[in-house]
């Protein structure tokens, strides 16, 4: 009772419309059906060549201390943990294509949320937001969902390289073509039915199913966490503050800045706590939190750390408060003793999940106005060049850039705003000074 009392006073249940039960049984929510990650991230950035065993005890040790300050110091039922999107693009563009150490490419992430850290404590991240165009911030998200989804694809061996026609579809007989397109029409389906574990169960069955064809060596539950010395502080500050590398930190401010922000926003709208001008109580701690996360994050060897939206799973069955958050993350600490069963996952088996998060994530492509020009091609422009140049930060560049070009060609330049002039005129000068050569 005294428990429940402290509880009460530090979250102010009673005054959120809430119970004790009601907010854990919301947390547990809010885990199981973001608790994918820990199994996901490790296998991406394991591509990077980092430990992976050392990436998922930092997965969980971000996503654990990211979401239990979050219920603490905002009280907002918001869970954190590192973003997918930008994980994938340290691994397969920044190390992988690039050819830049992870080191290099987490000091890059590094500077990002520093740059995050700066904008907030200024002041200046709302105002951003407020004045880069829909069409733009649709644009970026929706393309970085046919990024992530192009990478899941890849992974399952559903599109494979072609000389001929640069892809082709993959041998649709194989185990990993046919699990990886079982696992995402399971989350497709879950989900449409409304079973919040969609992606929690589509991994596990489609593990289960190729550790009994034997593409997956059984290798126990439980173990103690493996150490992350090998990841910890390993950040290349100097090496990658330079301005090859501009572009590459500035996509990871730019692309976390509107991810977490319209995460919060989302969330506690759902959950009834913003006003009629999309503010919600103690914004001013929330953009603190996933500010600071982002940058611990960088330096314990993890990627970008944003707010999550499967938060919202929690909120529509009653959480309210910061509660739900703190539940989540604690659970994020006791997942850490499940090392052996992340290593069992297979890419296949994480492939559904990523091709499902495409399909969230373009569905904001809805929003644009695509009888007006002047916003579709600006929209459509960032879409494609993501996946088709494989770089988020060359989808970003030629967005803003077009943007600034259909509305001065068109003669509607006053509706271009001082930020986006700024931004384009920044990666124009990326593109010829450092690029060029």
């Amino acid at each position: 009772m005294n428990n429940s009392g402290l509880l009460q006073r530090i979250f102010k249940l009673q005054e959120h419309g809430t119970t004790v039960r009601t907010e854990v049984i919301a947390g547990f929510t809010t885990f199981l059906t973001m608790v994918y990650i820990v199994f996901v991230n490790p296998q991406i950035l394991g591509v990077a060549g980092m430990n992976t065993q050392a990436v998922f005890v930092t997965t969980c040790l971000i996503a654990a201390g990211g979401s239990i300050l979050m219920g603490l110091v905002a009280n907002l039922p918001v869970a954190l943990a590192p973003a997918m999107g930008l994980n994938a693009f340290f691994a397969f563009v920044v190390v992988g294509a690039m050819g830049v150490s992870w080191q290099t490419g987490m000091g890059a992430i590094f500077w990002g949320a520093v740059g995050l850290l700066l904008l907030t404590l200024f002041r200046i991240r709302y105002w951003m937001i407020s004045n880069i165009p829909v069409s733009l911030r649709v644009g970026i998200t929706a393309g970085i969902g046919l990024f992530i989804a192009m990478i899941g694809l890849k992974n399952a061996g559903i599109v494979v390289p072609n000389k001929e026609t640069l892809v082709a579809v993959g041998d649709l007989t194989s185990h990993s073509v046919l699990l990886g397109a079982l696992g995402f029409f399971i989350i497709a389906v879950l989900a449409s039915r409304n079973i919040h574990i969609a992606v929690l169960v589509s991994i596990v069955v489609t593990t289960l199913i190729g550790l009994a064809l034997g593409d997956v060596k059984y290798g126990g539950v439980f173990s103690m966490p493996t150490g992350i010395t090998s990841i910890l502080g390993e950040v290349d500050l100097k090496g990658s503050l330079n301005v090859g590398m501009a572009g590459i930190i500035f996509s990871f401010m730019l692309v976390n800045l509107f991810d977490s922000s319209g995460t919060l926003i989302g969330v506690t709208d759902k959950a009834g706590l913003t006003d009629e001008k999309g503010t919600f109580p103690r914004m001013k701690q929330a953009l603190y939190v996933d500010s600071i996360s982002s940058v611990a994050g960088a330096y314990i060897g993890t990627s970008s750390v944003t707010a999550y939206i499967e938060s919202s799973s929690g909120v529509s069955i009653g959480g309210r408060t910061g509660l739900v958050a703190v539940v989540t993350g604690v659970l994020f600490l006791l997942v850490m003793f499940l090392s052996p069963l992340a290593g069992m996952v297979p890419a296949y088996a994480a492939a559904g999940a990523l091709i499902y998060v495409g399909v969230l994530m373009t569905s904001s492509l809805a929003r644009v106005k695509w009888d007006d020009l002047t916003e579709a091609v600006p929209a459509f422009v960032t879409t494609v060049m993501m996946p088709f140049s494989f770089s988020i930060t060359e989808g970003i560049a030629l967005g803003f850039i077009s943007y600034c070009v259909m509305k001065l060609g068109t003669g509607r330049w006053r509706e271009i705003s001082p930020c986006v002039i700024v931004v384009a005129i920044l990666f124009v000068l990326k593109i010829v000074f450092i690029d060029a050569h």
